[in-house]
């Protein structure tokens, strides 16, 4: 099959070109100058970019990951093509351990027996090693110091799915999990927490590779105490992801994160709940708390109203980035494909367009909106 279009993100510049893609393995067999051979779509000037990864988020369409419900989750990577999505990351919220058991073991079921749309590409396993002082909407109860032997039940129970774990590491003695989960391939990654910058940095020297929603559940930045927020900007080489929905940070936040973190490092997420996609006002529990869904998008503690995660949708995070906030757009969308992809240790694969690559791909219009979207070749939107 060949897609054309006059505007194909490549290598960071914008080819007038062909993709040539094979229905037999879903990969990228080559790429053409536009015209060569006779494409079988032709998407004119609207842009194709790799497809968009989110490494966090929550849930969708009435189901969350920690609900264990094989429909639901289905549902869920048949819909998110929608936004442009070609592999995510379902991710628990803190619960008990029966809970989380059921949640990952569901997944890892889906994967095994198979399922439509948007792929599966891991785990993000956030709490219940939380800080209780930053524990946003995570229940209180279920937070607990870092456990080496349970999170190996955790891990089994996934059947190796797990790649990312939100961790506050000023809770891991002696760095011990931290270590652990880096010799075993899984990022740690710092959030919820209460750390210092000085103990962000020492989590960094122990392994940690990320940083959760900077800016959100963590140590502000100060002058004088820098905190883990100062620690995403000095660490310029370590991973951080950030809402981009514009509530979560506001644009101009948005703007100075990724002037810090330049184009390499900087993960766009959505940290979406499965109020996303429902109407406005509707209530529900997420990590035993009722939220409601407001009409500006935001999902919001009905006890309190802080912010609890977002219904942010990518395409509309890479409009924000750009229309809002100002982001170069190789940052953009760097943020949302390769950055993401590597982070969870996919881009040999995916997140950019290149032969030999897996054929995910995003057709968008000019107002950010999704034309198609391809995952390994096939059109599922």
């Amino acid at each position: 099959m060949i897609i054309q279009s006059r505007r194909i993100w490549v290598l960071n510049t914008w080819l007038e070109a062909q993709i040539e893609i094979s229905e037999e393995s879903g990969k990228i067999v080559r790429i053409l100058p536009c015209g060569t051979e006779n494409a079988d779509l032709d998407f004119g000037e609207r842009r194709i970019l790799p497809g968009f990864i989110d490494v966090h988020t929550h849930g969708a369409y009435g189901f969350d990951t920690n609900d264990a419900e094989e429909e639901g989750l289905r549902n869920w990577t048949k819909n998110i093509v929608s936004e442009g999505v070609t592999g995510f990351l379902p991710t628990t919220i803190t619960q008990s351990e029966e809970v989380l058991t059921k949640a990952l073991r569901n997944v890892a079921k889906v994967v095994r027996e198979g399922y439509e749309g948007a792929q599966i590409l891991g785990i993000h396993f956030e709490g219940p090693y939380l800080d209780q002082t930053y524990k946003g909407a995570q229940p209180e109860r279920f937070c607990v110091e870092p456990d080496l032997e349970q999170f190996k039940r955790y891990l089994e129970a996934s059947e190796g799915l797990i790649r990312i774990v939100t961790i506050a590491c000023e809770h891991d003695k002696d760095f011990r999990l931290t270590r652990f989960l880096r010799e075993k391939g899984i990022v740690p990654s710092l959030g919820h927490s209460s750390a210092t910058y000085e103990q962000a940095a020492m989590a960094f020297a122990n392994g940690a590779g990320s940083i959760t929603h900077t800016y959100n559940g963590m140590t502000a930045f100060h002058h004088r105490e820098p905190g883990i927020v100062g620690a995403a900007f000095r660490f310029r080489n370590v991973f951080s992801e950030v809402i981009c929905d514009g509530k979560h940070s506001a644009p101009v936040a948005l703007n100075d994160f990724f002037a810090v973190k330049g184009p390499d490092f900087g993960v766009m997420i959505t940290d979406a709940l499965r109020v996303k996609g429902l109407p406005v006002g509707t209530q529900t529990l997420f990590g035993g708390n009722m939220i409601e869904l407001q009409e500006d998008g935001s999902a919001r503690l009905m006890e309190g109203g802080n912010l609890a995660g977002s219904t942010l949708k990518m395409n509309e995070g890479l409009r924000i980035l750009v229309e809002k906030a100002g982001v170069p757009w190789q940052t953009a969308v760097n943020a949302a494909t390769i950055n993401p992809a590597r982070l969870c240790g996919r881009d040999r694969k995916k997140g950019s367009i290149q032969a030999g690559k897996d054929a995910d791909l995003v057709v968008l219009n000019d107002d950010y909106s999704v034309e198609a979207t391809f995952v390994l070749g096939r059109r599922v939107f």
